[in-house]
Parts: C-alpha cells; structure tokens; sequence
C-alpha cells in the first residue's frame, strides 16, 4: 500500500469514524442540556489545545482540539453538584441559576447524563435500519460450504458447492432451516435432496449426537450435527421496508449489547482472555481494513462502534456517564446528594481506574501490531 492510501484508510478514515461518534455522543448531551435551558460553554471534539472553532449565538464555544481522542460538552454550573452548599449558593446570581446544571432538578440532571449513551443507541439503530433497507441484509442460502472430517455429512457424501432443497418431505431454503431440523433429529437417518451442479442426488445422512451417551431425540439438550459449514458464496440479499428496518436495528443493537456484556462479564467472572479488546489503534486498523471493503461495512463498523461507546459510558464507574447516573440514583435514594468529599474522592477513583485501562489497552495495541510486523 503507497503513502497516500495509506493515509486515507488508517488516520483520516478512522479520525472520521472517531469524530462522528464522539460528535453524536456529546450532541445528545448538548441537545437535552439546551431543551432543559441549561448553559453550554464549551462543545469540543477532542481534547487539548484548541486547533479551531466558532461561537455560537447561545453562546457555546464550538471547536476542534488537537487531540482526536474523544470530547466533551462543557456546562453551566456542571462541577458543583452539591445544591446545599452555601458557598456556591452565595456566588451565583438569581439569573445564572436558571441556566446552570447545577441547579436543574434531579430528573434533569439525569436526563442531560443519559442523553449522550441513548443517542448513541439511537444513532446504531437507524444506522443498521439504514444498511438494512438500502444496501440489504444477507441471508445464507441452504448451501453447502466445508465438509468436516469425520462428520455424518463426510460419511454421507457431502461436497462443497451441494445445494439443499429439501430435508425429507420438508422444504427447505435457508441454511437456518437445515439446521433446524438437523439439530431436532439426532441419530435419525434423514434424506437429503440435492443439486450438485444442477444434478438432483438423494444422500443419506444420520447426524451425530451433540450427547454421545445418549441415543434419543427426546432430551431437549440433545443436538444433532451433521457436519457442514456455511457456502459463503450462496445467499440472499433482502432490502427490508422502512418499519422492519428499524425494529431490525433495535434488535441488532440489543444483540451487540446483550454480546459486549457478556464478553466483559466473561472476562471478569471466568477468566476469559482479553484478546479481543481493542484501543485507538486497533480501530484505526480495523476502519481502515473496513473503509476498503466499502461504505457499508464502514457503516456497519461504525454502528457497533457506537453501542460499543453508548454501553461502556454507561459503566457505574465515576468519570463516565454511568458513574454520574449512580450518583443521581443514590441522591434519589437519600434524598440529598452524597457529601462532596465523598464525590471528589470517588472520581479520582475513577479517573484512575479510566486512566488505568485506557494504559493497558494502548499496551495491548502496540503488542498487537508488533506481533503483525514479527
């Protein structure tokens, strides 16, 4: 790769890819900050000195900073979060009050807290919708890909390229429904029709039990398992109408979710590796590598990024949002906000813990690439 694409697809692309996500995050911050008449006095993409920027005519420094590593939404009144103290009451007029955070009631507060991971939710699942009904969604076909050794499909004959049409007297279509029914017959011989380079052949496959000890269908833990991958090369593209789309973007976006917490759980309660978490450098590599297989997957990448983000900040670690949400429901809890000492000490906590983790992922991104050049 010469300089120039070099350029493009691993810093520029994936700047972009950063500053859009960050844009949408602190924008649902800013957005419900602005509905709740809240001050906003500074909207930075980045951190660091300032590179460029405009005032608004609300009064909100917008600007571009020089390290593209995230941002922020800075707010009115927003590092006092104790209303009872004396001392912030008797420095701010009657008129900063009604624009100051500070002084916004609990469900605003929370709210305006809130707004930056749902919108990040949001922003991947219209997103998905979006690659759904415009692009499509593939879906593989009931073909035939690698043929496992020693599976019930090798012993019955199965070939790469071998397409399914039907299973008994079952019609079948898509690899899901081979699969199905595969799995709800357990060392039961089954007829498998076939079109092998537009040649119908009947196979006989039994598929092997998922529990070898037991010789029944009847156990519902009890899988069959034929043996065969995927045709990578056999499927069906589907452009979904506009409802559909949506509802396949809120459960796309429920799904990665559902999978990123289980990976983090994993890791914390069974001891899974944390090979697969990545930093800003393996997000460059992989929105580079995504960039050049198209926009869609570009998109796509993008749209798991940003549950990536939503969820994490949702974290009840002090410094993120989710930190910041506990504090609020405790408050609730109580009736009052926690002391301010308490809230100093904790942050520090946390922005260590925050600062801890980002270290060891920037170390496991530098392992990575030097492995790739070893």
């Amino acid at each position: 790769m010469n300089i120039p694409d070099f350029l493009i697809f691993y810093i520029i692309i994936p700047i972009f890819v950063l500053t859009i996500l960050v844009f949408v995050h602190e924008w649902g911050h800013f957005w419900v900050a602005r509905r709740n008449n809240v001050k906003v006095e500074v909207f930075s993409i980045g951190f660091g000195p300032e590179l460029f920027g405009f005032n608004d005519k609300y009064g909100t420094r917008w600007k571009f900073s020089s390290i593209p590593l995230g941002g922020y939404v800075k707010m009115f009144g927003e590092m006092g979060n104790n209303v009872n103290d004396t001392k912030n009451q008797l420095e701010i007029t009657e008129e900063e009050k009604l624009v100051s955070f500070q002084f916004k009631t609990l469900g605003q507060r929370a709210a305006i807290v809130a707004a930056g991971p749902i919108v990040n939710f949001i922003f991947a699942i219209f997103t998905f919708a979006i690659l759904a009904s415009v692009i499509g969604t593939t879906r593989p076909l009931a073909g035939v890909g690698k043929v496992l050794p020693e599976s019930a499909a090798e012993q019955a004959g199965f070939q790469n390229g071998d397409k399914i049409f039907k299973i008994e007297n079952q019609k079948v279509i898509y690899f899901d429904d081979v699969r199905e029914i595969v799995q709800k017959n357990p060392n039961i011989p089954l007829l498998f029709y076939i079109d092998r380079n537009g040649t119908d052949i009947i196979l006989t496959a039994t598929p092997k039990s998922s529990d070898p000890t037991n010789l029944t269908s009847n156990n519902k833990t009890n899988r069959g398992i034929l043996g065969i991958e995927l045709n990578q090369n056999y499927f069906e593209t589907v452009r979904k109408d506009p409802i559909t789309a949506i509802w396949f973007g809120f459960e796309r976006t429920i799904y990665f979710s559902i999978n990123i917490l289980k990976y983090v759980l994993d890791i914390f309660f069974k001891g899974r590796t944390t090979d697969d978490l990545g930093g800003p450098l393996r997000i460059a590599e992989i929105s580079g590598d995504m960039a050049q297989k198209g926009p869609e997957q570009l998109l796509f990448l993008m749209a798991i990024l940003s549950v990536n983000l939503g969820l994490i900040n949702l974290f009840p670690i002090p410094m993120l949002d989710g930190g910041h949400l506990m504090f609020y429901a405790i408050e609730g809890l109580l009736g009052r906000p926690l002391g301010q000492r308490l809230q100093d000490y904790s942050f520090r906590i946390g922005l260590i813990l925050v600062m801890t983790l980002f270290v060891f992922i920037i170390g496991k991104d530098i392992v990575h690439f030097f492995n790739k050049l070893s």
